[in-house]
């Protein structure tokens, strides 16, 4: 394919560091695009007399697609007010530079998508066309009523009230050359865009005779798209169902002023203008913008959203024939933002504007991920402890195990509302969703209308699934009631999972990228069900990704401590580690899940940064770590044990297969109770453990709290972990791998 040209034009506030951050996704995709940068926005305007200089025109008439960062605009006082010196004589007129692009390359039409890139909810996509050249914003607006205009206003009550010189006038134009060309375009990116109908946003009961032109014009232009429907709505009324109802639109079309409120609306609906793109298109020109606006309060702070760069660059490349490329750019946005995976402020996130969007351009390289679940379990007995919520834990497990791990669980009573809202926020941000429990055929089983309801799809009686449950009955000799019906209601276009221990079938669907799983909820059905899905495989859920887990067990240091160290470590190895800490008294346990290629160089680095705290590699304590060692090595104790009431002697005899050895150990151990109540349980004590063998006397100390009764518990442990070093006996670094 031909190079291509793109005018880059960064404008000024937080335009160039969106764009700064965002651009490098061109080279990342090895588009064959040449960047030129040129200027323009505010400081041209202060130092040049002109936001839009000469050689920017030049620069924008050789490219073919500008994009175009934010620019400022200010009224003309503050305009004046901020220009040069030596160029405030000639009080040149400032227009803004979106005007102007606008007005001199015939930009007529201005494209807003809106998509649920944030998952949750029902899925919408849809988008606003905007006319830009005329309606209320044709620039036939003045600030007293024209000689030609004052006989068509005069006897308005108001006018002859307010007289003459308190009278303003602005016209509406529309046109058959404007009308028909933004209406065209409309129905041609339904057509491109696979939507099925166009809606006109007017005011027809209102603006009656124009808007009676505007219809006679769509219904000429909507001849030649036969397969797209059309209709004609109050403006306001749009307005309310975007907000309501968004998945009921394809192609928004409307007049200049209309169409620049319902495209911000649009920005709401998407959770913000940091996610809003946009496009203006002309027959020889285009503009690609983010419209966010400049915000220069923002500027230079690191915070500013740069998804809806991101997505404008699609629209560009889209524009330019790249079109796969472009779908690149939107799914890993939507990857990013539905898992909340280093987004920014306005999206609940912490992560600046140069991280956010390194996690756009490592999405898009397609860099894997590992999958997600959500685990949803039903039922009012759960929520009053009537019943172990076993399933949540079982299926858990299940999912870690297939290398899936389960990001939230929740247990709902039976509330169809409540259900249908825990499943939303999961679609399209974990790859699979479990709902256990509520399939039964009485009136408080409300899983599957809840499940259909947060899907957005009506319920359907499959037969199939209907004779099972009159088998069944049947077979045993059970009544069959209308109530049992229920039973064969799933959502539409579900796939069915026959249950072979029960009347409750299950079904199986994807929503939005994500697999949601509907079962029963008694376990001997359930999880051997959730066992055969997941043994068949979920096709569209993507393989994880090979995983190395870098494991040690650590004694004598508090998790906070411990975090701080290995979150140091994890940051300067500039490998993605997942770090996870676990606190079970006395232990620390620290796991890293890593590369393969990674876990080597990450064990050393743990290895050096915890060398006084670890204990083990491996899931064990130190007592079951130095019963290991002394059988190894036919060793036997002489072991002062007072200190623990004979717990260690007891525990440690456990674990060994023999405490009979050709060599032994002395082994003391003591404490000293530093601050505080020894009986009471308040303060410190530091142990000391003294061992003496061939090679003479060895001592090791450590100071912990005295916190109850339990510390016994961290005494014994202290001195297996000191004798276990003694003997060299952590073993070689371990790793497991996954996938």
């Amino acid at each position: 394919m031909n190079r291509k040209t793109v005018a880059v034009l960064p404008g000024d506030g937080i335009g160039p560091e969106v764009l700064d951050a965002a651009l490098p996704v061109i080279e990342a995709l090895g588009l064959p695009l040449d960047l030129e940068f040129g200027d323009i926005g505010w400081d041209c305007w202060r130092t040049e007399g002109t936001p839009v200089p000469d050689r920017t025109w030049d620069l924008i008439g050789r490219s073919d697609a500008v994009l175009l960062g934010a620019t400022t605009s200010k009224p003309r006082r503050e305009a004046l007010a901020e220009l040069a010196p030596e160029l405030r004589e000639s009080a040149p007129q400032y227009i803004s530079p979106i005007i102007q692009l606008r007005q001199r390359l015939d930009l007529f039409a201005n494209l807003r998508p809106v998509e649920n890139y944030l998952g949750g909810g029902t899925p919408y996509r849809f988008c606003v066309v905007r006319e830009n050249t005329e309606g209320l914003y044709a620039g036939l607006d003045w600030n007293h009523v024209p000689d030609e205009m004052w006989p068509l206003v005069a006897e308005h009550p108001n006018v002859r009230r307010s007289g003459r010189p308190g009278a303003t006038a602005s016209i509406r134009l529309q046109t058959s050359h404007g009308l028909d060309r933004i209406l065209r375009f409309a129905f041609e990116t339904a057509r491109g865009q696979g939507y099925e109908r166009v809606t006109l946003a007017d005011k027809p009961n209102v603006l009656r005779r124009s808007s009676a032109y505007v219809l006679e014009r769509l219904e000429a232009i909507a001849a030649d798209y036969p397969e797209i429907s059309f209709e004609v709505l109050n403006v306001d009324a749009v307005a309310l169902w975007m907000a309501r109802r968004p998945e009921r639109f394809g192609v928004i079309v409307a007049e200049n002023m209309f169409g620049d409120i319902l495209s911000d609306l649009g920005g709401g609906v998407m959770g913000g203008l940091g996610l809003a793109p946009s496009a203006n298109i002309g027959e020889s020109g285009n503009y690609f913008e983010p419209v966010h606006g400049s915000a220069p309060a923002m500027a230079g702070r690191g915070r500013a959203n740069p998804a809806a760069a991101f997505l404008t660059i699609g629209l560009m490349l889209e524009h330019l024939g790249f079109k796969d490329e472009a779908g690149s750019i939107q799914d890993a946005v939507r990857h990013v933002t539905r898992r909340r995976d280093r987004v920014t402020y306005d999206l609940g996130g912490d992560a600046t504007t140069s991280e956010a969007a390194q996690a756009v351009i490592d999405a898009c390289g397609e860099v894997p991920h590992t999958p997600t679940a959500a685990v949803i379990t039903i039922g009012d007995e759960l929520l009053r402890g009537d019943l172990e919520d076993s399933n949540a834990g079982n299926a858990s497990r299940m999912l870690g195990e297939r290398g899936i791990p389960v990001r939230v669980r929740h247990t709902i009573g039976d509330d169809e509302a409540a259900i249908a809202d825990a499943i939303r926020p999961s679609l399209g941000r974990d790859d699979v969703i479990v709902v256990l429990g509520g399939l039964g055929p009485t009136s408080d089983d409300v899983t599957r209308s809840a499940v259909a309801r947060a899907l957005g799809r009506p319920l359907e009686h499959r037969e199939e699934a209907w004779q099972g449950v009159v088998e069944r009955l049947t077979r045993f000799g059970v009544a069959i009631h209308d109530d049992n019906r229920r039973q064969a209601l799933f959502a539409e276009g579900a796939d069915l999972l026959p249950n072979p221990n029960g009347t409750a079938w299950g079904c199986h669907t994807k929503a939005q990228g994500s697999s949601v799983i509907m079962l029963p909820g008694p376990p001997r059905e359930c999880l051997p069900m959730l066992e055969s899905v997941l043994r068949d495989g979920l096709p569209h859920v993507p393989a994880p990704p090979a995983v190395a887990t870098v494991f040690r067990r650590t004694l004598g240091i508090i998790e906070a401590d411990a975090a701080a160290l290995v979150d140091d470590l994890v940051r300067d190895s500039g490998v993605a580690v997942k770090p996870a800490y676990r606190w079970h008294y006395p232990y620390v346990d620290i796991r890293l899940g890593c590369p393969p290629e990674a876990a080597d160089d990450l064990s050393k680095r743990l290895d050096s940064a915890l060398a006084d705290h670890i204990v083990t590699d491996r899931d064990r304590t130190a007592v079951q770590e130095l019963a290991l060692l002394l059988d190894e090595r036919d060793l036997a104790l002489d072991l002062d044990d007072r200190l623990t009431g004979g717990v260690f002697a007891a525990e440690l005899a456990r674990e060994r297969h023999s405490s009979d050895g050709s060599r032994s150990l002395s082994v003391v151990l003591s404490a000293d109770w530093e601050s505080g109540d020894r009986s009471a349980y308040t303060g410190t004590v530091a142990l000391t453990c003294l061992i003496r063998d061939e090679t003479g006397e060895h001592t090791d100390h450590l100071t912990v709290p005295n916190r109850g009764a339990e510390v016994t518990t961290y005494f014994a442990e202290f001195a297996a972990w000191s004798l276990a070093r003694h003997l060299g006996g952590r073993s070689h670094p371990h790793t497991e791998e996954s996938a």
